[in-house]
């Protein structure tokens, strides 16, 4: 989009910039109602496609795994998985769902991090190449959206707190039973005095929703905020870039561009942590009586 504005003798407004680069790429435009209907493609495809690759790099570190001396990939996904069983061993006490739990805690954190880590990607990098793919085909570039960063969609992130929502209810019946489960929903935490079943069940749903509603938006909100700063920064050079303005600001621009993206890194893996946590601390708990 800023290439033809350019051509066009001007350069989009701030708030056409961000709007643009914030708009997903969807199936149909959504309505002012809940649409379950309407996909983000640009989300469900880089999401899908990096999820490949998380599967793919833990496939190729088992196949090439040796008793010997560790190259430098095994020697990382050994740390890894030292980190994440050692985390999970000290959470889920139950030997058993640990088989399952511990690889796909370490799935889900080399996965997010990829996903977060797309925000290290210049900003205008891909939505300019879709541009192109997308004018080529026939379409308007203006219309061309691509946004790369499947955490800063709220539908994703959600998603996965759902998943492990599922997960939790899944362990919560395969350790207690149907009946020790439900049993348990009608009397914790306050007793199991009849008349307090229906205040045990309401707190007990209120805490599975809020659990995976915080779950999701803690994640969300934290790239989307990196990803609005991304833009921010990336607006300084267009600036320059477009009217002159000071070499300052184009000085300013790669400056805070380093700074930000040097600590985003920090934050995208301490965001995928704590997401892999917070999902080893809700398993947990589905193993726990109360």
């Amino acid at each position: 989009m800023a290439a033809e504005n350019v051509a066009a003798g001007h350069g989009p407004t701030a708030g056409e910039y961000i709007v643009h680069h914030l708009t997903f790429l969807q199936n149909k435009q959504p309505s002012n109602v809940v649409d379950f209907s309407v996909f983000n493609w640009d989300s469900l495809f880089w999401s899908i496609l990096l999820g490949a690759v998380t599967c793919l790099l833990l496939w190729k570190a088992a196949r090439k795994a040796t008793s010997g001396v560790p190259g430098r990939f095994q020697a990382a996904v050994e740390i890894l998985v030292e980190m994440v069983d050692s985390q999970a061993k000290g959470i889920v006490h139950n030997a058993t769902s640990r088989k399952f739990v511990a690889p796909m805690a370490l799935t889900v954190f080399i996965w997010i991090f990829l996903m977060n880590a797309m925000d290290l990607l210049p900003v205008d990098l891909i939505p300019y190449v879709w541009e192109r793919i997308y004018g080529a085909a026939g379409g308007d570039p203006h219309h061309a959206y691509m946004r790369v960063v499947p955490t800063a969609d709220l539908s994703i992130t959600m998603g996965l707190s759902l998943g492990v929502l599922l997960t939790c209810l899944f362990y919560n019946i395969k350790i207690k039973g149907a009946g020790g489960w439900a049993h348990e929903l009608f009397t914790a935490p306050f007793g199991s005095h009849p008349l307090l079943w229906p205040f045990n069940f309401l707190m007990q749903m209120i805490e599975f929703v809020a659990k995976t509603v915080s779950h999701g938006m803690r994640l969300f909100g934290n790239m989307y905020a990196g990803e609005l700063i991304f833009l921010l920064i990336a607006m300084m050079g267009g600036a320059f870039a477009l009217t002159g303005t000071g070499i300052g600001l184009a000085i300013g621009h790669v400056i805070a561009g380093f700074v930000w993206a040097a600590f985003h890194l920090i934050i995208i893996t301490l965001q995928a942590f704590v997401f892999m946590m917070l999902t080893l601390v809700y398993i947990g708990q589905a193993h726990d009586a109360h």
